[in-house]
């Protein structure tokens, strides 16, 4: 056993080391994908593939690091891995990649000539072929149509880059040069994880760095079944639904969770719900497996180390040929909407087990990708952001605006990086009022973005959430504003499209309008104070008009600015708790 102080600070170096290939990756990354949005994680893995840190941008990567490595371990024997290897692969059936545009390198970690582990990393990629610029088609049928598909191989050999899988890549690609520096800094990244990765060996010796990582994972694992053997016991189901699967436009898909918890032990159970779609929703297991094991860190200690003792405490069970265990070749590429509701899905089921911390519907993601030719620059250009909006009303809590949550924690493209590498102009970026679903604690609040096109003939798809299902409220609260996709808001050519679309076409002048949603509400609105409501109304979150309809609050605008009514207020509400028969609704 290692001393808990010596293991408090291999922890803490782990956590370091993987942090530091982040900031890596980030710092050498060509394509916005990765510079601004950071749309990648790193993490160190054992040589069972098992994950000993990881530093959580997007927890789904908990579940695709093993699967990639399992991938590698099933393909490659032992003797087959050496010093300066560096394997890829982004394929989502014979690897754990979320969907094809995410290439996972893996690079074996060897301590005085002893393999010992690997150091790992999963980046989305610019684009790397398939029918649509970005390789994201929301209307694709089969992932034969969402691009290159690479299974476990190496990219480099001992230190060595293999020239043909670099030439496959690249002639697969509409931006082969950004694609290809990616992938070099993401070995990079990789390599300086080795590098740490040895220093800390150095410093505490091979044995006592093993054996930390396998005593890290017990901890995670026991910190997780004693916090759930304090919870009841029994059973609760939760549901939550995709808008569509963007062939099927009026058929909502369902994921539905039962668990059953007895003693420290917890399973999940997703055999209710939908069948795999046609249209690419669809979503592996490894990543449903990683969504929960999310949930329950987020109800058990946000700052537990993140190892595969959490993957050991999730028991799940699906259906195969469902949405959440397809059969091959089922569309995947807009797996990431499917995964938030999957997140909402189990949180709704684990509410009675935790009810203090309770969270309303959210947003949802969203990624938009503009593609074309840049006949300034001469040059193909793929513009690719990813969003999200607002979050759910929590236990004692508003919901938090225009941000990124639950499962993704990748960043909004600042304007002026879009406008500088794409013919784009941001044209309006700015909040949305009345979007967050009123309650006793206020949804957050969405936004929208308008985008002038500045080049002919542009191809735009986009796979996001929310547009026909509004985020829910729980407890009494009310929805969230939904979503929307407009062409040319306010002229006569306006159209809306619906959440999810592949190759839609765009002419120089067009106006480009996605409205983000604000996240449900939690209780009652009529228990919100009413000075809460005058400050959402100050701060431009809330209408006059929605604080009376919505909260019983009468806020009066005059020349001093909006101030509350509070005669008025107290017999409105008034009014409305006799209507309703509750109790000590705060009149004011």
């Amino acid at each position: 056993m290692v001393d808990p102080i010596t293991l408090q600070v291999i922890q803490a170096r782990l956590a370091g080391i993987v942090q530091e290939m982040q900031n890596s990756l980030f710092r050498t990354g060509y394509s916005t994908i990765i510079r601004e949005s950071q749309d990648a994680s790193c993490a160190i893995l054992n040589t069972d593939g098992e994950v000993v840190a990881q530093h959580v941008v997007l927890p789904l990567h908990m579940g695709a690091f093993p699967a990639c490595a399992a991938a590698i371990l099933k393909t490659v024997a032992p003797a087959e891995i050496h010093e300066g290897d560096a394997f890829i692969t982004n394929h989502p059936y014979l690897g754990g990649s979320p969907h094809a545009p995410d290439m996972g390198v893996l690079t074996p970690i060897f301590y005085r000539h002893e393999w010992v582990g690997f150091a790992a990393n999963m980046a989305h990629k610019s684009d790397i072929g398939g029918t649509v610029p970005g390789s994201g088609s929301g209307n694709a049928r089969e992932i034969f149509q969402e691009g290159l598909h690479l299974p476990p191989v190496k990219m480099m050999s001992r230190f060595q880059p293999v020239k043909e899988i670099e030439a496959v890549i690249t002639a697969n690609s509409r931006t082969p040069a950004l694609v290809i520096g990616d992938l070099r800094g993401q070995v990079g990244a990789a390599r300086l994880g080795e590098r740490r990765t040895v220093e800390l060996m150095d410093r505490y010796g091979k044995e006592i760095v093993l054996e930390s990582t396998a005593q890290l994972s017990s901890y995670t694992e026991n910190r997780v079944r004693q916090t759930i053997a304090a919870w009841p016991d029994g059973e609760s189901e939760g549901e939550s639904f995709v808008d569509h699967d963007g062939i099927d436009l009026t058929r909502p898909i369902c994921i539905h969770v039962k668990i059953v918890k007895k003693g420290d032990r917890i399973h999940f159970d997703f055999s209710g719900s939908s069948d795999q779609t046609q249209g690419p929703a669809n979503i592996r297991p490894p990543l449903v497996r990683a969504a929960c094991a999310y949930c329950l860190v987020t109800l058990v200690d946000r700052f537990l180390p993140i190892n595969q003792g959490l993957t050991r405490v999730v028991e799940a069970t699906f259906r195969e040929g469902s949405v959440v265990d397809p059969r091959f070749p089922a569309a995947v590429n807009t797996y990431m909407p499917t995964a938030l509701t999957v997140a909402e899905a189990v949180l709704r089921a684990l509410a009675p087990f935790v009810p203090d911390k309770r969270i309303a519907g959210g947003s949802g993601s969203a990624a938009l990708v503009l593609g074309g030719r840049d006949t300034e620059r001469n040059r193909a250009y793929v513009h690719y952001e990813i969003f999200s909006g607002g979050t759910g009303a929590r236990s004692g809590k508003d919901g938090v605006s225009a941000t990124a949550f639950h499962l993704s924690n990748c960043k909004t493209a600042p304007v002026e990086i879009i406008e500088s590498e794409f013919p784009t102009r941001v044209e309006r970026f700015e909040m949305i009022p009345d979007s967050g679903g009123a309650g006793r604690w206020r949804g957050g609040i969405g936004f929208v973005r308008d985008y002038l096109i500045l080049a002919d003939d542009v191809r735009f798809s986009m796979r996001t959430d929310k547009h026909a299902i509004a985020p829910f409220g729980s407890d009494g609260g009310l929805a969230g504003g939904k979503g929307a996709c407009i062409i040319n808001p306010g002229q006569g050519n306006e159209k809306r499209l619906p959440s999810r679309f592949g190759d839609y076409r765009l002419g120089k002048g067009s106006l480009v309008r996605l409205e983000r949603p604000g996240g449900g509400g939690l209780g009652d609105p009529l228990e919100r104070p009413p000075e809460s409501v005058l400050e959402d109304v100050l701060q431009g979150y809330v209408s006059p008009q929605r604080a009376e309809t919505d909260y019983g609050v009468v806020v009066k605008v005059a020349g001093a600015g909006p101030a509350l009514d509070e005669v008025a207020t107290r017999i409105l509400r008034g009014e409305r708790q006799k209507k309703s028969g509750k109790r000590n609704v705060p009149l004011l």
